[in-house]
């Protein structure tokens, strides 16, 4: 078996609404389209018009950021001064475009500038007292940061009393106390009235430049794409436009050392998308700043000098096999450690090791996070017993919210939600594992299950056709809030499995169905080839659609993301037409209600046995005796309790209904009054014989007028003796929700939103929970 990464929550935009239609007609997009968009948020046609063609005028005004102006009249004083400015960087991808968009900005304006990457390992991330002093000393009289400076307190305290000001651009999470800098530009300082939170740190730089220059700084979107990007921001709004516009210069770019770098990467720039960053071009901008100094990576993106680009591109590609070569030595020895007898039964990991190179271990710990599905801190002790490294986590574990109590057993700590850094005394880390344990039971982060994935539709083979990837296209650039669009692949056979790379640790297979076939390839995923093999029709398989050029030729493809092989113990088999053949296997038959008990008892082979469920224990069921749960009970916890005392291995799901009782709805008042109103003025009536006739002169429906009847009957307001009805004159007042049968129709009608109007995926895990 090899189960699923994630759960599939299967949009079915393949059946797209009539909103979504409405839309799709009028801005002349597919329907597919428009319902991924509608399920995204994007509704109108303004809305989807916009978001599909970018433009110019979708960039907000600069000067609305916070501090933008004040700022800018800094700088521009400091130009007109002739005072050394210095543009204080980060040594990430995000950091050192950033930094580039204003040393060219700055450069043009004539300005005496200069840049400062801090060193990762000696200086730290942010503002630092001994880096300002030293450039303080240097001749530094303005300093503007970028991608760093909120937190930056100290340094920017220790720059006031040397009498030179700071300008932050930033776009980090703001501290409760801000640092006393000249001027904080940021998309989200409080108060503020920026129409978009998102900027990278790239794209506030970007703002700065738009106005310093009071135009649209065309010449670096190149830069503000790849940082943001890199930088992993929400791909909507005001991203959406530098991306998209970015890609254009990107593909024609004159920059000597993005083309040399492009090209060491084997990036072919008329097929350059938003996937060769985060692939390949930033993986190899922040190589630098883990393994050693960022600062080349700010000339490399600045040159005009192609000899000096040439040999820049070369330096950074071999920096990236590097950190490729100690992330994959590093993985190896800390997977082995997340899965040996003391760390696998346990719900988070602290993988520690010596000689790690710190600069990676967040790249292995998102790793580890991926092949183990658990909460991760990988850490390097070195010889004085610190260790000190990174945490990735999942989306039902608050990694910063765990360590944040306990502080007391670490150096240094920082982080958010899913990634956290770290510095701890070696003899602390026992007590740090115990304490990520004590948090993920605090979390229930065993009872959350697999992260949830967006999943767009189930499709069939034959669906995947050039029209709808182009179709797709058009959401592009895809990233954070704006993702790829993943299909389902869920009755298609498997054939022609293989591993593929040096190591055979990828997979490539191709999907067949009904005479069309897809190629699919999974990167990592090489070690599930012979099971795949073996079971070939038994899987099923989730991904993107890509366009694949091999020789100039093109052809679709799957990019898998996730796949299950697996006899599913829960078949989903869920009717309201019953007949014979679903009666034919030996099993225990669950019933809910006594009068379908009745109706099939008789149906059922001798090998099989009946169980009509009204509260009582039951026995588990020896062996592998299939169970088949055949009407719909009327609340879950009924269902629940068969479960999980009869504790199944295999699990049918009949959940008969013959009419849903949500479709028919609660009865309106208006025909509450026209019964009360029919009651009050009619008596003898024999409903046992003339329900048909009565429903029919009142315009009531004959079911829902059963059950009104019941409820007027419960709460006092008529009596029924023999079949004959008679109203109740001056009745108590009471309240129809009160009645019995009023509130079961309530349970009823949720039941059936929980256990028939789900999807099959959400049906199966419904299933699952009590067995587990």
């Amino acid at each position: 078996m090899i189960a699923a990464q994630y759960q599939w929550n299967i949009k079915n935009v393949d059946q797209p609404s009539a909103e979504a239609q409405q839309v799709a007609q009028a801005v002349g997009i597919s329907p597919i389209v428009a319902q991924i968009l509608w399920n995204r948020g994007v509704r109108t046609e303004a809305d989807v018009t916009a978001f599909l063609t970018p433009g110019p005028e979708q960039l907000h005004d600069p000067s609305l950021l916070h501090d933008m102006a004040k700022g800018v009249d800094r700088i521009e004083e400091a130009i007109g001064a002739d005072q050394q400015i210095t543009i204080y960087g980060d040594y990430d991808a995000d950091g050192v475009t950033s930094t580039s968009i204003l040393y060219e900005t700055l450069n043009e304006m004539g300005a005496k500038v200069n840049y400062y990457i801090p060193n990762r390992f000696s200086d730290g991330y942010g503002p630092n007292v001994a880096a300002f002093q030293k450039l303080i000393a240097a001749g530094t009289q303005l300093f503007v940061t970028v991608d760093n400076g909120v937190s930056g307190n100290e340094a920017i305290a220790a720059a006031n009393e040397a009498g030179v000001d700071v300008v932050v651009t930033d776009h980090h999470e703001l501290p409760q106390e801000l640092p006393a800098a000249y001027a904080i530009i940021h998309p989200r300082y409080p108060g503020a009235e920026y129409p978009f939170g998102g900027l990278s740190g790239a794209g506030v730089a970007f703002k700065v430049a738009q106005a310093l220059r009071e135009e649209i700084p065309q010449d670096v979107l190149d830069l503000a794409a790849i940082g943001t990007v890199a930088d992993l921001v929400p791909l909507v709004d005001e991203n959406r436009v530098l991306v998209y516009f970015g890609l254009q210069l990107l593909k024609q770019d004159e920059r000597p050392g993005l083309r040399s770098l492009m090209a060491g990467a084997g990036i072919k720039p008329e097929e350059l998308t938003e996937q060769s960053i985060g692939f390949g071009i930033a993986p190899r901008l922040n190589a630098l700043g883990r393994l050693d100094d960022a600062s080349p990576a700010v000339e490399l993106l600045t040159t005009v000098d192609d000899s000096r680009a040439s040999e820049l591109a070369q330096q950074t590609e071999q920096k990236n096999r590097q950190r490729q070569e100690l992330v994959q030595q590093i993985s190896a020895a800390a997977l082995a450690q997340a899965t040996d007898d003391q760390h696998k039964e346990r719900p988070t990991l602290i993988i520690s090791g010596q000689n790690w190179h710190e600069g990676v271990l967040g790249i292995v710990a998102s790793k580890i996070v991926e092949a183990t599905g658990k909460p991760t801190l990988v850490l390097n002790v070195n010889e004085d017993g610190r260790a000190k490294g990174s945490g990735r986590s999942v989306d039902a574990f608050n990694l910063f919210t765990a360590l944040d109590g306990h502080r007391d057993l670490m150096t240094a700590f920082g982080g958010h939600h899913m990634a956290v850094g770290l510095t701890a005394p070696a003899d602390q880390l026992d007590a740090l594992a115990t304490a990520m344990d004590q948090e993920a039971v605090a979390q229930k982060l065993t009872e959350s299950g697999p992260s949830e994935l967006p999943v767009a539709a189930s499709l069939k083979v034959g669906a995947v056709t050039p029209k709808l990837y182009q179709e797709l296209a058009k959401l592009a650039p895809f990233g954070t809030d704006n993702g790829q669009p993943l299909f389902a692949f869920e009755t298609a056979t498997l054939a022609q499995v293989k591993t593929i790379g040096q190591d055979h640790s990828h997979l490539k297979f191709q999907l067949q169905e009904d005479g069309s076939s897809l190629n699919a390839i999974q990167f990592g995923a090489g070690k599930f080839a012979s099971q795949l093999t073996a079971a070939p029709e038994q899987a099923a398989v989730l991904g993107a659609i890509e366009d694949n050029v091999w020789q100039g030729r093109h052809s679709l493809q799957l990019m898998v993301k996730d796949l299950r092989l697996t006899e599913e113990p829960i078949t989903d088999a869920r009717t309201m037409q019953l007949h014979q053949a679903m009666f034919s296997q030996p099993g225990t038959y669950v019933f809910f209600h006594q009068k379908i008990y009745q109706q099939l008892v008789q149906q059922l082979p001798a090998t099989a046995k009946a169980v009509v469920y009204d509260g009582s224990a039951l026995t588990p069921l020896d062996g592998e005796t299939p169970l088949f749960i055949v009407d719909c009970p009327d609340t879950t916890g009924d269902l629940t309790a068969v479960l999980q005392q009869l504790r199944p291995q295999k699990v049918t799901a009949y959940l008969y209904k013959k009419e849903s009782l949500s479709q028919l709805g609660m009865p309106t008042r208006a025909q509450y009054a026209k019964l009360f109103k029919f009651v009050a003025t009619h008596q003898q009536v024999d409903v046992g014989h003339q329900l048909t006739q009565l429903a029919t002169f009142l315009q009531i429906p004959r079911t829902q007028l059963v059950f009104m009847i019941q409820v007027f009957f419960e709460s006092g307001f008529i009596t029924i003796e023999h079949g004959v009805m008679n109203g109740v004159a001056h009745p108590e007042h009471k309240e129809l929700s009160a009645a019995p049968s009023y509130q079961l129709r309530q349970q009823q009608m949720q039941t059936e939103q929980d256990l028939l109007f789900c999807t099959s995926a959400e049906l199966i895990q419904r299933l699952h929970a009590p067995l587990n």
